[in-house]
């Protein structure tokens, strides 16, 4: 079991820069893959960002060249840069993981709110 522990939310004004932190209970090396997804209201649940554990990295058209995903193997937490954020960002942001051992486990945080104000 992988519990996910997001922080780093909060109110900005558009322009500006957030930082999210997602803590995993367990040792990242053994999560095949980590990232951020984010819901906005009335909307499906979309992909923001994923790093696997080989390094590739995927982002969302919306935020590529403004939003950095990243990962510290030995704190076990994976980031979020969010720069030059837009009111269309605001969202509740969802940590997710992903184990392959005999079949695929999906885990996610809590989630963390991020509202852009105009």
């Amino acid at each position: 079991q992988v519990q996910l522990v997001e922080s780093g939310g909060g109110l900005v004004q558009a322009g500006g820069s957030l930082r999210l932190s997602c803590e995993a209970s367990v040792n990242i090396f053994t999560i095949n893959g980590m990232g951020w997804y984010r819901q906005a209201p009335g909307k499906q649940r979309e992909l923001v960002a994923t790093i696997t554990s080989g390094g590739t990295i995927n982002y969302a058209d919306s935020v590529k060249s403004r939003f950095t995903i990243s990962r510290n193997n030995a704190e076990n937490t994976v980031y979020l840069q969010m720069n030059s954020l837009k009111p269309e960002d605001t969202a509740v942001y969802y940590c997710y993981a992903f184990k392959i051992t005999m079949k695929k486990y999906d885990y996610w945080g809590q989630g963390t709110q991020v509202t852009v104000s105009s």
